[in-house]
């Protein structure tokens, strides 16, 4: 099994900055990609970012300019939060996509992180 396991949340004032980090942790054969969905309160979750194992990334138009998103060699992605407003308040979760196992190399699977919060006060 995978386990995603991130870090990084907190509250921060309008104008602050955050960076968020997210491992993929298991016998890991592959994997094609990782994102960050956002939700903030009664809302749904929502796509911030994604970014593929070899540094395609992909912004949600709310965060362009703000954000970066990236990944390294060992399944970490970290997303870096700049120019945070009230707006971004809300549960980060992290999400690693196409993940084969070394047991089962021909499956493909999803897994989810736990949630971190981020809050930003005006």
């Amino acid at each position: 099994q995978v386990q995603l396991v991130e870090s990084g949340g907190g509250a921060v004032q309008a104008g602050g900055s955050l960076r968020l980090s997210c491992g993929a942790f298991g016998s890991i054969y592959a994997l094609q990609r990782m994102a960050w969905y956002r939700q903030a309160p009664e809302e749904g979750r929502d796509l911030v970012a994604t970014i593929t194992t070899t540094g395609t990334p992909y912004y949600v138009d709310s965060v362009k300019g703000r954000f970066t998103i990236s990944i390294d060699n060992n399944h970490t992605a970290s997303l870096q939060m700049d120019k945070l407003t009230p707006d971004d308040t809300a549960v980060y979760y992290c999400k690693a996509e196409g993940v084969r196992l070394l047991s089962s190399p021909t499956l493909w699977r999803t897994y989810w992180g736990q949630g971190t919060q981020v809050t930003v006060s005006s």
